[in-house]
């Protein structure tokens, strides 16, 4: 998976289309991301001892990695990843400008 924690995406497909964040978690088994304040759904939460009253949180939900785009650094456009290697070492480089991403 080329995309990692902390990069700055647009989400392409779904409902959350078009829609900008970092990526908060990446989850390479399921092929998942989650993204911060990106399709965002109500979850109920039981009273406990410790909290006397019950409530409704929001909850950021995974999105398929697939449906996200890496933004370009320089452009703030989507654009694709291609790997390079110097000297035995794995950069990340935007396609579109060239630009290294972290």
């Amino acid at each position: 998976m080329k995309l990692k924690k902390g990069d700055k995406v647009i989400v392409i497909a779904g409902k959350d289309k078009g829609e900008k964040g970092t990526i908060a978690r990446v989850m390479p088994k399921e092929n998942k991301v989650l993204i911060d304040g990106v399709n965002v759904a109500k979850r109920h939460r039981r009273r406990t001892a410790q909290s006397k009253s019950g409530q409704i949180i929001d909850k950021a939900m995974p999105v398929h990695a697939s449906n996200v785009m890496l933004v370009d650094p320089k452009g703030g456009k989507t654009t694709r990843i291609k790997i390079v290697r110097n000297d035995g070492a794995r950069a990340r480089v935007a396609v579109k400008s060239g630009s290294k991403l972290s």
